[in-house]
């Protein structure tokens, strides 16, 4: 099971910087969720992707995110 999920969309350049950045800084692999074609996670992420979520706390954090940033999530 994963803890985060990267919510993210196909042709996607911030989601690529996010995962960039993921890779990087050696935070823990995140499931991909692909919001295209899916009505419900249209409407709730729309414009905001990448979103990461933390699946034990339920926190989002909208792009952009910084190591910093993760860091702190990651606690």
């Amino acid at each position: 099971m994963y803890r985060y999920i990267l919510y993210q969309r196909d042709d996607c350049h911030l989601c690529d910087q996010a995962i960039e950045l993921l890779t990087r800084v050696r935070f823990a692999e995140p499931r991909s969720v692909f919001i295209d074609d899916d009505p419900v996670l249209e409407a709730r992420y729309g414009e905001r992707v990448p979103v990461l979520l933390d699946t034990a706390t339920g926190v989002e954090l909208d792009w952009p995110f910084d190591p910093a940033a993760l860091q702190a999530a990651d606690r």
